[in-house]
Parts: C-alpha cells; structure tokens; sequence
C-alpha cells in the first residue's frame, strides 16, 4: 500500500463516527425512498398470498422463475463477507482493513433477502415452519430429508447465524468506544448493553482476535457447503437437461465468488463518494480487489467454458437443443451474449489496466456491469432449461416474468440497500480497531541506521520509509 498515511486516533474516531453520532441531511430522504420500495414489494406479496400464484408468470413447466435466479443471486453476493474477511484476515492481508466490515454485514443482508425469496416463492409461506420442523405425528408424512430443498434452510441458517456472530464479535470494540461517546443517556445505554462490557483489557483483546480467528476458519467450510448445496437444487434433478451436472458446485461457488466480490468493490466506490472515505479507501485498495477480481473473473469463465464442454462432448441431442436456445433463439440468445459481454468480456480487460483498476468510478460500473451478467446468468441456467419439451411434459408454455414478480425482486435490492444504510447510520462501517491496528503495525522505528515499519506484513521497500521518515524531520 504505497499510498499510506499514517493517522493518530482522535482523527480516526471522528472521521469514522462522524455519520453514527449526526444525521446527514440525505440519510432521511434515501431511507424513506427505499422503505417505501420495499413495502411496495411487501404489499405485492401480500396480493400475491390473496390471488395465488396465478398472478405470477410461472406456468407448466416452469414452476421456477425470477424468484429462484434472485435466490441464487443473493446467496452469491453473500459469499462476498466471507471470501473477503475471513480468508483475507487468514492471510493477513493488510489491505483488506477498510472493507470486512462493509463485506460482513452486506453478507448478513444478502443473506436475509435470498431467505425471503423463496418463502414468496412457495405461495403458502406459513408451511414453511412444517418443512424445518416437521410436526405430522399422526399420519407419518415427513419431507424427504434426501432433498437439497431440506438441506438448504440448514445450511443457509447455519450460514447467516455464523456470519452475524463474526459481525458482532468484530463489533464489539467499536461499539465500546460508541458507548463512550455517545451523549444521549438512552443511547448510552444500548451500546452498553450491546458491547457486553468490553473495556479494552488485554484478556478481552485476546479473546476478541481468538475469537474472529477461530470463526474466520470455522465458517469457511459453511461458506463452500451452502452454495454447493444450492446447486444440488438443481444438479439432483436428473428430468431437466443441462441441470444434471457434476460441475455444478465448484461452477456455483466460483460465480458467487465473483459476483460477491464484484459487490464489495461496487460498496467500496459508494462508500468512497457517499461517506468521503478517501482517507482509509484508497486507489490501492481499489488496484488489490482489482488484481483478485482478474484471478477470481478468470476461474469462473474457465469452469464456465467446461460446463459447455461437458454438456457437448455427449452429443446427447436434447443437450444441444438446449445450449442452442440458451444461446441462439430468441429472447434467451440475446441474453446470454450480454451476460457473457457483462461478466467477463468487457470487465476483466479493462481490470488488466492498472489506470482503470485504480478508477473508484471504472470499478463502479464495470462490477454493475458483472453483478448484472451474473444475475443474467442465474436466469439462463434455470428458465431454458425448464421451458424446453420434455416427453414426460403433458402441457409446456413459456416464461414472462409478471409485474408482481418484478416489483419483488426489486424489494430485495432496496432491502439490502435500506439495511446497509440503517448499520451505517447505528453503527461505523469500517472497524475503528482495525484501522487503528494497521496504523501501529505500520508506525515507522528506528533499528540502527534503518528506517522501518514496526511490522512488515506486506513488502514495500524499506527507501519508502526512510523517505517518510526524512519527510517528517
């Protein structure tokens, strides 16, 4: 991080706290906007849960439309918490300090709306509680724990309960210093309570790292089991051509790595032109998630390419039918060149240049452009597939995604974005104490006639801190 300016403490709380103790004058207006889009999307649901699913564009065969691509989808962006602060603070990668927090809670609030998606999905929400836990006693029908569609509310709540214990054990000493200074009695109170007495004592210290250690590397194999379980949703069910893939899981799990990724650098950027985070979000951070989107970008195209290979190396003739309406017939043709011109084609070359890597505003826009071809992509893998004839099909149509439908995806996305707005306005979205932690690991000391950081953890020449530390005398 060539770019590094050391901070003292007193400028670190007050940036940081500046946007939880006062109310800017946009946060009101952008909340209430938002509140209303999902209570919009609520009061479709509501209607939909009145009339019946027939309200919705789902038909024979396609009894799975936009609310499981935006299932998937979210489930994707959630593995971007993980993927960037666990795995990171594993290999202790410095530049990964301003953004775990924003990638932690952006996977709590993902995970929310992917849970949500199919509990409107199934039509009569209030079953859900048999379906987890079972209660027909009397007549002995219990679901077929065989199911991925069993699987998945135990993996994805194992998954969301880990993932808030890692928010909040990273919390806790920002909360502390939020209950310090913190005027109101009332709220003094509440962080009080939420910080669970943490004073900053060297046990409390210890057990805090020991503790976001240890959940850092008991999460990861959560982390890799919910998406390769979603992709069983659709991997087991051998009646539908393209789906019955062995590749599925890796294929799942690398494109919400990319995907979940491609979102915490679009969060960056906002967090940079919104919050004014210049001074701890800098055009380094945008090159190092840059370099690790090309690696992540490049992986996915490669198992995407072999999913192509392995569906047309059988020349198994509904296999080709289907490739070819993914990619040739209208409407999903036209689709699939601009989620593959989304993803990979346009991003990744323009990553590959240090300049645009650097650009806040190129990084926007192109991981826009890469969380749009991914969700295009969830799309492709389940409409075509359904849509085709099958022998055993006695009625077919196609797919036309009805308002109702649209207005609840939309709800999701303004859900995320309201959820992420209210942390931040309750609570700093970059941690106060890792910051400060890099900032003494970087403090520059003498050892004989060198100049160097008290800690190196990432390789800058030792001239770069004698030049700094000449600068300053």
């Amino acid at each position: 991080m060539q770019e590094h300016v050391q901070l003292d403490q007193k400028q670190i709380n007050e940036e940081l706290l500046k946007d939880v103790l006062t109310v800017p004058k946009w946060w009101l207006p952008a909340v209430l906007f938002l509140g209303m889009v999902v209570l919009t999307g609520l009061g479709s649901f509501a209607f939909m849960v009145y009339h019946g699913l027939g309200v919705t564009g789902l038909n024979r065969p396609v009894m799975w439309g936009f609310f499981i691509a935006n299932f998937v989808f979210w489930i994707g962006i959630s593995h971007a918490g993980i993927m960037i602060s666990a795995i990171l603070r594993l290999t202790q990668a410095e530049w990964r300090r301003p953004i775990t927090r924003a990638a932690e809670v952006m996977t709590v609030f993902s995970l929310i709306a992917a849970l949500h998606t199919p509990l409107f999905h199934v039509g009569r929400p209030w079953r859900v509680a048999y379906w987890i836990f079972p209660y027909d006693f009397d007549r002995n029908i219990w679901p077929n724990i065989r199911s991925p569609f069993v699987w998945d509310p135990s993996a994805v709540g194992t998954y969301l309960i880990a993932s808030t214990l890692f928010v909040f054990i990273c919390l806790l000493p920002d909360i502390a210093i939020l209950r310090d200074r913190a005027k109101n009695i009332f709220v003094k109170r509440i962080y009080s309570f939420m910080c669970l007495g943490f004073r900053g004592t060297p046990r409390q210290w210890k057990l805090q790292i020991v503790a976001g250690i240890l959940l850092s590397a008991l999460v990861l194999p959560v982390f890799v089991s919910v998406h390769s379980i979603v992709s069983w949703d659709f991997a087991v069910l051998i009646g539908v051509e393209g789906w019955h893939s062995t590749i599925f899981a890796p294929y799942f799990i690398i494109g919400a790595i990319h995907s979940g990724v491609s979102a915490v650098a679009m969060l960056m950027a906002l967090a940079v032109w919104i919050y004014g985070l210049q001074n701890y979000i800098k055009p380094d951070h945008f090159d190092a998630i840059g370099r690790l989107l090309i690696i992540v970008a490049t992986t996915w195209f490669f198992f995407f390419f072999l999913e192509w290979v392995y569906a047309l190396y059988t020349l198994d003739s509904p296999e080709i039918a289907l490739r070819e309406l993914q990619a040739f017939e209208w409407p999903y043709g036209p689709l699939f060149a601009l989620f593959v011109i989304l993803s990979f084609v346009i991003p990744v070359p323009m990553w590959m240049i240090k300049k645009f890597r650097r650009s806040p505003m190129i990084m926007f826009w192109t991981t826009v452009m890469v969380n749009v071809g991914m969700w295009l992509e969830r799309f492709l893998i389940i409409i075509p597939g359904l849509v085709r004839r099958t022998h055993m099909t006695f009625d077919w149509g196609t797919y036309h995604p009805s308002l109702i439908e649209i207005l609840i995806v939309i709800e999701t996305f303004a859900f995320v974005a309201l959820g992420m707005l209210v942390f931040a306005k309750v609570l700093p979205l970059i941690p106060l104490f890792d910051i400060k932690e890099g900032m003494v690991f970087r403090h520059l000391i003498k050892v004989g006639r060198k100049t160097v950081p008290a800690s190196i953890r990432e390789g800058l020449p030792h001239h770069y801190y004698e030049e700094k530390h000449e600068e300053k005398h």
